[in-house]
């Protein structure tokens, strides 16, 4: 029997076909994280002379988690986590590659989410669980470092099971932060249309999905369906203290809503198109400052911080949207 090794660990993904039947894995993930068996057994108390007590238990619902913890986002991977967690995106033509587009639901909580299956363990053992999807995840980045992504996923059971074989380890780009630029306009605006230069000195985006398993007496232990019941977003941006970040702590005060955008590049796309001539990550965000932190100093420089929620915006027609261009032509 093989003693389990760190360094061979591995978490391998599938996109189910139907929700719920195991498919073999087809990607491995390109960072850490373990498999947390959700189960939970019970200790019955009763009152029947043991000082003691009797071994008798009982397990009312099984479960699964995994903590896909931190690590330098891509434009190839983060694809996953937003299929997952907030619909199953239709990509456009972007030259030799493709745009995905995943826009968080409004006023409608019929989207589909993919579901995935995942492998996870090591060389000791495997174990994997069906209908796996996102119920939140983080990106963040701040100046001379990379974007990181992290997410939190639950599925309905896990089982010991075997490693598909034969999957390659994919190519990936890292996602800079020095590469990005941020946007701040009116609602009434065309998102996107003033930088702001030489200000932004970080980002952390916070973004419960609104997925729930939902269980019901429906002769199974882990949960019968996925259903969304509604996402929260928030963003903490960190600015140059100047007379923008004031200005933006006036409209703070004032409640005026706000556009946001923050947008990353990377290579040239093999292919270029019309639209996109690199890898590209956008974050769209309409909604209010609700509040900014006092004066931080860092290195002897003076920034701030302020929180960003968003909200739904008739002006703009938006809530919260991304935009991940890559030159993979499906998602894998």
């Amino acid at each position: 029997m093989a003693d389990g090794i760190k360094k061979l660990r591995k978490i391998q993904l599938g996109r189910e076909t139907t929700a719920g039947t195991k498919c073999d894995a087809t990607t491995l993930w390109r960072g850490t994280g373990v498999i947390d068996d959700q189960v939970e057994v019970q200790i019955v108390e009763e009152d029947v002379g043991y000082l003691s007590g009797l071994d008798r238990t009982v397990i009312p619902m099984v479960g699964m988690a995994l903590e896909m913890e931190e690590t330098p986002a891509t434009f190839e991977q983060i694809v996953h986590i937003l299929d997952a967690g907030v619909a199953v995106a239709t990509p456009s033509t972007a030259g030799g590659g493709s745009a995905y587009s995943y826009a968080l639901p409004t006023t409608s909580s019929t989207v589909t989410a993919q579901p995935y299956t995942i492998e996870g363990g090591d060389n000791a053992g495997e174990e994997e669980s069906a209908y796996c999807n996102v119920g939140s995840f983080n990106l963040n980045g701040e100046a001379n470092g990379v974007v990181n992504m992290s997410g939190t996923w639950f599925g309905r059971q896990v089982a010991p099971g075997s490693f598909t074989t034969g999957v390659s380890v994919p190519a990936v780009e890292e996602i800079l932060f020095n590469k990005g630029k941020l946007y701040i306009n009116e609602t009434s605006a065309t998102i996107g249309t003033i930088q702001q230069t030489a200000v932004w000195r970080g980002f952390n985006l916070d973004v419960d999905t609104g997925l729930r398993g939902v269980p019901t007496g429906d002769g199974n232990l882990y949960w019968t369906f996925v259903k969304q019941v509604g996402p929260e977003v928030t963003c903490d941006i960190t600015l140059e203290h100047n007379d923008f970040a004031i200005a933006q702590k006036v409209a703070w005060l004032a409640e005026t809503p706000k556009q946001i955008r923050m947008i990353f590049t990377g290579s040239t796309l093999g292919t270029t198109g019309s639209a996109y001539t690199a890898k590209t990550l956008i974050i769209d965000l309409a909604g209010v400052w609700t509040n900014f932190d006092p004066i931080e100093d860092s290195d002897g420089n003076d920034t701030v911080t302020g929180t960003f929620t968003a909200k739904y915006n008739a002006t703009a027609a938006l809530f919260a949207e991304l935009v991940v261009v890559s030159d993979l032509a499906a998602v894998p």
